[in-house]
């Protein structure tokens, strides 16, 4: 009778493809960049003005220990932000985010027999373009609410740990430590693409609300520290040693069988309210021709 362990195939992972991430980075930020630079000549009626506020909300994130559930074990995040009005249609947004995500083999059941989980902080740095769908000025008493887009770049620290407490990376739970098939260790911070949907509404003169939900394409698999291949047998596992339990902790894979799925980057999310207060900018005795 075949053993349990041969319904799990070794998978044969090929060698570290060189990290093409920094080319991508520089193609999508040329990319924001040029489109923000087309945008300046349309500012025939143009705002001037200047809104800052704070961010209060959720984050999550999918990924290997998560591949599909949205909102799943969602965690507080906050933040601020600051947004300079083109004219009534663009915006340039700047923000900074901090949240939690998690993940837990035993509550999402991504992969049987695997039980790893993770939680770790997530700094975020992202500066967005945002397109409304109709006309929006805070302040105006007739365009005074708008659908949103927004797309942008992010930059982004995290460092996964256990529930428990213990850190992932130092441990190299895939074999970064001792070089296995070519593996190094990760970084704890980089890029993510970020982009997402929201609404505006002007409460006075000064004040706007906006409600978000924003998804950022992390330019790395390991925000939950697992992406390839275990490397150890596992009937050879010392549970008493970290870098070894907590790279199968159930100690029943070899090395190559599939631990992860290196060809998917993980994504992360923040949703919440922003609420700003806005500033006048320039030109304040400027007449207002916009109707509002």
């Amino acid at each position: 009778m075949k053993s349990k362990k041969m319904i799990l195939l070794p998978v044969k992972i090929r060698k570290e493809e060189k990290y093409k991430s920094p080319m991508i980075v520089k193609f999508y930020t040329l990319v924001f960049v040029s489109a923000i630079l087309l945008v300046f000549p349309l500012n025939s009626r143009a705002q001037n003005t200047l809104e800052v506020g704070a961010f209060g909300g959720g984050s999550y994130y999918l990924g290997d220990i998560n591949p599909a559930l949205h909102f799943n074990q969602m965690q507080l995040a906050y933040g601020g932000v600051a947004r300079y009005n083109i004219d009534n249609r663009w915006t340039i947004k700047a923000s900074f985010y901090h949240g939690k995500v998690k993940g837990d083999d035993t509550k999402t059941n991504a992969i049987a027999n695997r039980e790893l989980n993770f939680i770790t902080r997530i700094n975020d740095i992202s500066v967005v373009a945002e397109f409304s769908w109709f006309e929006y000025y805070t302040g105006s008493k007739k365009s005074f609410f708008t659908p949103y887009l927004f797309v942008g770049i992010s930059y982004f620290m995290f460092k996964p740990k256990t529930i428990d407490g213990t850190e992932l990376q130092p441990l190299g739970t895939e074999g970064q430590n001792v070089g296995f098939d070519g593996r190094k260790p990760y970084a704890l911070s980089g890029f993510a693409l970020p982009f997402g949907i929201g609404v505006k509404y002007s409460i006075n003169k000064r004040i706007g609300l906006a409600f978000e939900w924003g998804m950022r394409k992390a330019l790395t698999d390991y925000i939950d520290d697992v992406s390839t291949t275990y490397y150890l047998v596992g009937e050879t596992i010392n549970p008493n040693i970290p870098e070894e339990i907590l790279s199968d902790p159930t100690k029943s894979h070899d090395p190559s069988m599939q631990r992860g799925d290196r060809s998917k980057n993980d994504w992360y999310n923040y949703t919440g309210i922003t609420l700003t207060y806005k500033f006048n900018l320039f030109d304040k005795t400027r007449c207002n021709t916009s109707g509002y």
